[in-house]
């Protein structure tokens, strides 16, 4: 089976599975996810499955970036935050659907990798920096959307100060060997309020000092 003939597979599943929102399945369908993934499982790019990439890191299972990214809520006027950029597969496609996407990996590596598909694939509206995801992205917030894709125990304080009021963040939460809730945090003038989404698994958000180097910004926006 062709890569054409395997993507019109996952978006006939995926709409099977719940996923509702034209403009998102539109966006999973103009992102070739066989770029984000290595080589040797270009043949497994459109199995709902996740997949390995480096640094111990995986790219997410496609339903799991639909569900994500239909329970953001997006609009074309939107600012979005993303923390764990990992191959830049839910980034690319939150680049179709908002007007500015942030976003935030804490491997240099993975960073350098994921700018490169961005620049190949000429999405101009993501800009990039390596630094701790907890802390977010103080200098460009607030933010209408954020999106986690790593697990926090406890939702980062930090996150939501810098979520403008009406806006909305999902997350993973719950510890790395336990429980896992996705999340979706919408934020009122009188406090937040709480979604629970569906049971998952994610890699554990990790704090603290990067492990390769100083803090360095990236844009793929104006290359």
């Amino acid at each position: 089976m062709s890569l054409a003939a395997r993507k019109i597979r996952l978006i006939m599943n995926l709409r099977r599975a719940g996923i509702t929102d034209t403009a998102v399945l539109a966006a999973i369908e103009r992102i070739p996810r066989e770029a984000f993934v290595l080589p040797h499982f270009h043949d497994q790019a459109y199995e709902d499955q996740a997949l390995p990439i480096a640094q111990g890191q995986t790219i997410s299972q496609p339903h799991i970036v639909a569900m994500m990214t239909e329970a953001l809520q997006l609009k074309k006027t939107h600012k979005v935050l993303e923390i764990g950029t990992g191959s830049g597969y839910q980034a690319a496609v939150l680049a179709k659907l908002a007007r500015r996407v942030y976003t935030i990996e804490r491997f240099r590596s993975l960073l350098k990798d994921a700018e490169a598909r961005f620049h190949h694939l000429r999405l101009h509206n993501i800009t990039s920096k390596v630094a701790d995801g907890s802390k977010g992205w103080p200098e460009q917030a607030p933010f209408d959307r954020i999106i986690v894709t790593a697990a926090a125990e406890d939702i980062p304080q930090a996150l939501v100060d810098q979520l403008a009021v009406g806006g909305v963040m999902v997350l993973p939460v719950g510890p790395d060997k336990g429980d896992q809730v996705l999340i979706r945090l919408r934020k009122t003038e009188d406090g937040v309020e709480f979604d629970h989404l569906a049971d998952v698994r994610f890699v554990p958000m990790v704090a603290g000092a990067l492990p390769e180097g100083d803090v360095k910004m990236a844009g793929a926006g104006g290359r």
